[in-house]
């Protein structure tokens, strides 16, 4: 009777003289490939990985495999008066895969784990991002211990092998159908036992000291960046790697710029009278002070682009622009000559029609349309 299923053999890609290890290898490999949490992003894996966990539990149990190659599938299918239940090695084949999956792998000896990583909070001018900046900080740092000599166990007493792991730093755990391991609980994965603790270290082996780095901020970094400084997080575990020092940049508020990217944005307040006549007026930027022109009748609000003035772009040779909102000031505490003449300016400004006020002229049009 036809199943719809693949050939147990061809699902695994083996022949069928294949060994229990060829079996086993096959599995693995497959299991690897497509265990559903290492394939998030493809919703066929599952099946692949239901389809070849089948195949092996079938084709590992020596009876259930003998079926099979009588019988084909019907000779394992429990509806039919086919094998049912789980297979002889399957378990132990599939804890050997769940751990190499989620790093506990079977071999013997403790489990060696990298060191936690660090960050450090650094606060820098707008300047020091623009240019690049190199300073020194101090942060912790780990050394072996002097009255162990980084053993851990107090002077004149011995390290014993932990008789929980035997050593190996792990122990198998069965679950029902599930065999796995985990890190020892008594050792922490050292596969050690330290009867009699330093008591300079508490048996760690290391004391906590400070050292002084020297890191280096590139030009252009903005703010919320990090800095990565490799193995100089904390030591690691059973002699792993240290972890990483992750230095996290904050650019302190400008009282002049406002930065968007690589780009700067300034507020420029100009006199009435250089708005109306036009002019030369001077610009600050992080490099020194420029000459920007004020074309004729210029309106408050008018920005003006200054190329290649902002900042350097983070491992980039171009720069951003510095962009410049004119505001216009209006006067204050006028004398009553200074009075008398505003108020014929704006006498003769108004006996010349709406010539002189074209942003006004329009409004009111806008105005009147809206009513209407």
């Amino acid at each position: 009777m036809a199943t719809g299923k693949r050939d147990f053999y061809e699902v695994l890609g083996v022949g069928k003289n294949a060994s229990d290890e060829d079996l086993k290898k096959a599995y693995r490999k497959l299991a690897m490939k497509y265990h559903p949490d290492r394939n998030l992003d493809n919703p066929s894996a599952e099946a692949k990985f239901k389809e070849a966990k089948e195949a092996y539990e079938t084709l590992a149990d020596p009876q259930k495999r003998n079926a099979y190659d009588q019988f084909g599938h019907a000779g394992v299918d429990p509806s039919m008066g086919g094998f049912g239940g789980a297979a002889g090695g399957f378990a132990d084949a599939f804890g050997d895969i769940f751990g190499d999956i989620f790093g506990q792998g079977r071999s013997a000896g403790p489990q060696v784990y990298k060191g936690a990583d660090l960050r450090y909070n650094m606060e820098i001018t707008l300047e020091q991002a623009a240019e690049g900046y190199t300073t020194q900080i101090r942060v912790p740092s780990w050394s072996n211990c002097k009255t162990c000599s980084g053993s851990g166990a107090e002077p004149g007493s011995k390290i014993e092998e932990c008789p929980t792991c035997d050593g190996r730093g792990q122990v198998r755990i069965a679950q029902g159908f599930f065999s796995m391991q985990q890190t020892c609980p008594k050792c922490r994965g050292t596969g050690q036992y330290i009867p009699k603790p330093c008591k300079t270290c508490q048996g760690s082996g290391k004391l906590k000291e400070q050292k002084t780095l020297e890191i280096k901020i590139p030009a252009g970094i903005d703010d919320g960046m990090r800095v990565r400084s490799v193995g100089n997080g904390e030591p690691g575990i059973n002699g792993g790697p240290s972890g990483d020092l992750y230095v996290e940049v904050h650019v302190k508020e400008h009282p002049v710029f406002e930065r968007d990217g690589s780009d700067l944005h300034i507020q420029m307040p100009i006199s009435f009278a250089t708005a109306t006549l036009g002019g030369d007026i001077e610009v600050p930027t992080l490099g020194g002070r420029v000459e920007l022109t004020i074309p004729e009748g210029t309106q408050t609000g008018k920005t003006f682009r200054l190329r290649s003035k902002g900042i350097k772009q983070l491992r980039s040779a171009l720069m951003g622009d510095l962009y410049v909102h004119v505001l216009l000031e209006t006067p204050v505490k006028l004398s009553e000559e200074q009075k008398s003449l505003l108020s014929q300016f704006d006498e003769s400004l108004r006996s010349g029609g709406k010539k002189h006020s074209p942003q006004q002229e329009g409004w009111f049009d806008r105005v009147k349309s809206f009513f209407n």
